[in-house]
């Protein structure tokens, strides 16, 4: 059975910890908090509203000291930037694979924590965008950045008020799909800007909208998350995917959705110089 310790409290990571109660596989051995939270000492069960299961919640000031006496197979951590970066450093260096769904990391702060991953011989799942919705929206988006590169494309992004990283993580991850479909094509994008517009508005999950514009017409793909709960079975697939793994990964891997990608290149490879319609007819029978 994997033993996992999870750290944050928010929103999600409550419906994380509910998820992972009901889980046959594995189970929660710690939850850690911010040193300065009401939650500190008080039990997992009550703050997730069951009966009291034994779990007492420690404040993340005992890290390490917590991590040597449970020694738990997976560390989850939906804190924050700040939280996760100094957390990172003593899960990994003590040898524990850990998925973090924390958002908001400058590209410099982002290498740090691969560099984590390989220096200390350990498994990192980072899933800004932990669904698998958001995921085949971002293939998509690859794929139409590939066939439509003449297009315009624009990102919408709607989550509630207490969201803090604007844009999301997840809409610079889309704009980043796009950019790398329009570099296969050898297109120039050392100017090309995906503009991206953001609102932070009362009790939002999660919406991002990808606007795909010609000269004689328009295609919008959108994913939209009703419940946390999305949040939490993608977080159920990722402990399972880096259990006995090294290195750093993304959710693309974790669901399997790379090769879905290398595919959608070799297509494109196989379309020059033919009729493209016809290969997709083909490849779909």
């Amino acid at each position: 059975m994997l033993k996992v310790c999870l750290i944050g409290l928010g929103k999600t990571g409550r419906e994380i910890a509910k998820m992972i109660f009901n889980q046959r596989s594995m189970k929660i051995i710690a939850v850690m908090c911010s040193p300065g939270s009401l939650r500190k000492h008080m039990d997992l069960g009550e703050v997730i509203g069951i009966q009291e299961i034994g779990i007492k919640i420690e404040g993340t000031n005992k890290l390490e000291e917590t991590l040597v006496l449970c020694r738990p197979d997976v560390v989850v951590d939906f804190s924050t930037p700040e939280a996760t970066l100094k957390n990172s450093r003593i899960i990994s260096q003590m040898g524990i694979n850990m998925i973090i769904g924390t958002t908001g990391f400058s590209e410099a702060e982002l290498d740090k924590i691969k560099n984590l991953a390989y220096r200390n011989h350990t498994g990192i799942v980072y899933a800004p965008n932990i669904t698998l919705g958001v995921n085949v929206l971002m293939i998509l988006t690859k794929l139409a950045s590939i066939l439509l590169n003449n297009y315009d494309f624009q990102i919408s992004e709607i989550h509630h008020k207490e969201k803090k990283d604007i844009p999301s993580g997840t809409a610079l991850k889309i704009a980043n799909e796009i950019k790398d479909g329009l570099v296969y094509l050898g297109k120039d994008i050392s100017k090309e800007n995906i503009p991206i517009n953001s609102v932070r508005a009362g009790g939002v999950v999660g919406k991002h909208e990808v606007l795909i514009v010609g000269e004689n017409d328009r295609i919008t793909i959108s994913h939209e998350s009703f419940s946390r709960k999305v949040f939490a079975s993608g977080a159920i697939h990722a402990i399972n995917f880096i259990q006995d793994k090294i290195g750093f990964y993304e959710m693309s891997d974790v669901l399997s959705l790379s090769k879905v990608t290398k595919d959608l290149y070799a297509l494109e490879s196989n379309a020059k110089g033919n009729n493209f319609e016809s290969l997709i007819a083909t490849d779909i029978q």
